[in-house]
């Protein structure tokens, strides 16, 4: 109806009533995990999502499915005795809603880690059908992830799409700095969700979850086990 009025070049007022609160600040923290490198331990590959969410659903698409891959990408390194070269972190990051807060703490209590980190993950696109990854590294860096997504054309995930503006929410402070890559998925209807009291339980598929599980831990633990650096290279 307002796209009819505005059609006729009729001028549109909306009044909107917002009834929100403001509390105050309280104590919250990222969540760390990790599976410790045998022979580079002090190199990591990090995975991630974030577990706060908006209050109006249950979170379960923002950010609950990007926060379940992460952590049970090392769940499953554990049951099947997988150890990388280097060590793979799964770190669920608190108060990205509130402003990224939860990774720039981290951030800055790690600063003397940075140059040891090797790869870093985010899922908060939503966790729907896997199509490949969305990177942030230099032409090196991509051709290598071409590499390691055609690994996965039985689940038809061998897509890669490069963004020069950094990739995830949160780890976009390291763009640029840091390797990165976030997981390209099927997300076309995400907005249908994200932040509404439509986000729900009943939007996340357990067979999909297991699919974007799959890649997510290959990823991770490919990278944690190559046998040269994942290049720093931008160019």
């Amino acid at each position: 109806m307002l796209q009819r009025y505005q059609d006729r070049g009729e001028k549109i007022i909306m009044q909107v009533n917002i009834q929100t609160k403001e509390y105050p600040n309280t104590v919250s923290r990222n969540v760390v995990a990790e599976v410790k490198g045998k022979e580079k331990p002090e190199k990591t590959v990090l995975v991630s999502g974030h577990i706060d969410s908006w209050d109006v659903g249950v979170g379960a698409l923002d950010d609950g499915g990007g926060a379940f891959i992460s952590w049970n990408a090392l769940s499953v390194l554990r049951k099947l005795n997988l150890e990388a070269k280097r060590t793979v972190r799964a770190v669920l990051w608190t108060g990205e809603e509130l402003g990224l807060i939860g990774v720039h703490a981290y951030n800055k209590a790690h600063k003397h880690e940075l140059d040891n980190f090797t790869f870093v993950m985010e899922s908060d696109e939503g966790t729907f059908t896997p199509l490949g990854l969305e990177y942030n590294t230099g032409t090196k860096g991509g051709c290598i992830l071409k590499e390691i997504v055609q690994l996965f054309s039985s689940i038809n995930a061998t897509q890669v799409k490069y963004n020069g503006n950094g990739v995830g929410s949160d780890i976009t402070i390291w763009s640029g700095k840091i390797p990165t890559a976030s997981l390209l998925n099927a997300n076309q209807n995400y907005f249908w969700y994200h932040h509404s009291k439509a986000d729900t339980m009943d939007v996340l598929d357990s067979d999909t979850l297991d699919r974007c599980t799959a890649l997510w831990t290959s990823v991770a633990y490919i990278i944690a086990d190559l046998s040269e650096e994942f290049p720093r290279d931008f160019n």
